[in-house]
């Protein structure tokens, strides 16, 4: 499995532990979300989505494979919580530190 870049490990220890506050500290500022094909951009919105779909609903990522093609590394994770649960990948795009588009896909 790929090493996970340290601002990915840190996206997911923070939704892991229920931080949203950690969670948007790592996102650019206008950074964004796709959700499926819906897209939350800066920090209010990806709030907004995470209070009602992500951390809010107390997710837990399992992370099974890891892969990267230039600045974007794809996750594989077992998605639980009181959310959507199931297999799940979530592609992060990183620029240095942090998180410029993180998007969830089947």
């Amino acid at each position: 499995m790929t090493t996970l870049p340290p601002v990915v490990q840190q996206a997911i220890d923070a939704a892991n532990a229920g931080d949203v506050d950690a969670f948007l500290a790592l996102f650019a500022d206008e950074g964004a979300v796709d959700d499926w094909g819906r897209v939350f951009r800066g920090h209010q919105a990806i709030r907004g989505w995470s209070d009602k779909e992500f951390i809010g609903v107390r997710v837990s990522l399992e992370v099974t494979g890891a892969r990267r093609s230039g600045a974007t590394t794809t996750v594989s994770a077992l998605v639980g919580g009181d959310g959507f649960n199931g297999p799940s990948h979530f592609a992060f795009t990183v620029d240095g530190d942090r998180v410029t588009s993180m998007r969830i896909t089947g």
